[in-house]
């Protein structure tokens, strides 16, 4: 489907669904936090004034990744449940989450979870520790990348001849195609389910993603993170232009949802003190463009390499794609990724660190460190040596 032919946004029946189980989730956290719980915020005054600036078209022309540690499953929902109603449902700041498929998706695109999940804007994301279909270059990845950037095509910096924001609204009145049907409306995870294609509209253009990096959930009595993975070493090289990053802090639900409790486990426990710290937008120039100048040099040293090698043109991906395995798996690939998503982890650690707690080892955001001193693996649960307590979830 051609650009110009895209619907602008979703068919009306999947926005009210939308609607619905945000405004429903939304109206849920902000009553457990605000009536059975002790919630303090710090810094959400700046962070609503950083997406009131983002609903200027003329502002926000970067998508917007917001990233945390990982404490319970209750992590995310306690997010929405701290922002006010209005900013739920503006369409400059739809806000996006990533979900386990073998968990919040496990019955493929059918079924009540799925549905629910789906219209609450999470994409299904396939794990390797129970998928072969999992890793870095899964479709779901593909969806964030542009969800963050253009939703139509390659970069809008290298393809002058894409629609502006402005002609994409002028087209609002196309028919609009029901994305159960059409094909390039939809993207498998597996290459045998189908899901609604967030991207292909451009209302979604340089939207809000929430991820975070850890993943799992990590309890621990000193409250330090376990590494990052490199997902989001990705979001932040690829996209185009360069998103927002804003490092969040987040404290409280580890007690409101602890993994060692007992009956009744499913219920949350009230009473709870609850903090949530949003840090101030990160230098993206400063932090990240260094690393994405790198990244940009290396694909065209891998283009070059590859034309004198084949007398040929390499392929163009489109955005949020890699077909060249030195891109995707290359030594100077990977270490690029492991720098940038260090150096997420260190704007988290900033937050971390304005709330009062110490510094951290500087050892523990590494893989090596965690496989080193011979911490569980990633597909088992339950309390480590240092009496942390990881739940794959």
């Amino acid at each position: 489907m051609a650009a110009q032919e895209r619907p602008y946004e979703p068919p009306l029946p999947s926005r009210i669904a939308s609607t619905l189980v945000i405004g429903g989730v939304g109206f849920l956290s902000r009553s457990f936090l605000y009536l059975f719980s002790n919630t303090e915020t710090r810094g959400l005054d700046g962070f609503l004034r950083f997406l009131d600036k983002r609903r200027d078209e003329a502002e926000r022309q970067r998508g917007l990744i917001t990233v945390s540690n990982h404490l319970s499953v209750l992590d995310d929902p306690m997010i929405w449940g701290v922002l006010p109603f209005k900013y739920l449902f503006r369409p400059g700041n739809m806000r996006w989450s990533l979900g386990s498929y073998d968990i919040c998706f496990k019955n493929g695109q059918s079924g009540l979870l799925s549905s629910f999940f789906t219209y609450g804007q999470t994409l299904p994301t396939q794990r390797l520790a129970h998928s072969k279909y999992g890793g870095l270059f899964q479709p779901t990845m593909v969806e964030v990348i542009r969800l963050l950037s253009d939703p139509h095509a390659a970069s809008t910096a290298n393809n002058p001849t894409l629609p502006t924001m402005e002609e994409i609204s002028a087209h609002q009145s196309l028919p609009v195609s029901d994305p159960f049907s059409a094909s390039e409306l939809t993207f498998s995870t597996n290459g045998m389910d189908s899901f609604p294609a967030p991207s292909a509209y451009p209302i979604r253009r340089f939207s809000w993603v929430h991820i975070f990096p850890e993943g799992m959930i990590h309890q621990h009595p000193r409250k330090v993170m376990r590494y990052f993975k490199w997902g989001v070493a990705r979001l932040i090289l690829e996209a185009e232009p360069c998103p927002d990053v804003v490092a969040m802090w987040i404290d409280g639900p580890q007690e409101v949802m602890n993994e060692k409790r007992t009956w009744p486990r499913p219920l949350p426990r009230p009473g709870k003190a609850i903090a949530i710290t949003f840090g101030e937008p990160v230098d993206v120039e400063a932090v990240f463009e260094p690393f994405r100048q790198r990244w940009r040099a290396l694909k065209d040293r891998v283009q070059q390499e590859r034309h004198h090698a084949d007398r040929a043109e390499m392929p163009v991906d489109r955005l949020g794609e890699l077909s060249d395995e030195q891109l995707r798996y290359g030594r100077e690939a990977e270490q690029l990724r492991i720098e940038v998503t260090l150096a997420v982890r260190n704007e988290v650690l900033k937050v971390r660190r304005s709330c009062g707690l110490p510094d951290e080892d500087p050892k523990r955001g590494l893989a090596e460190t965690w496989r080193r001193e011979g911490r569980q693996s990633a597909t088992e649960e339950g309390e480590m040596d240092d009496r942390s307590v990881v739940k794959d979830m």
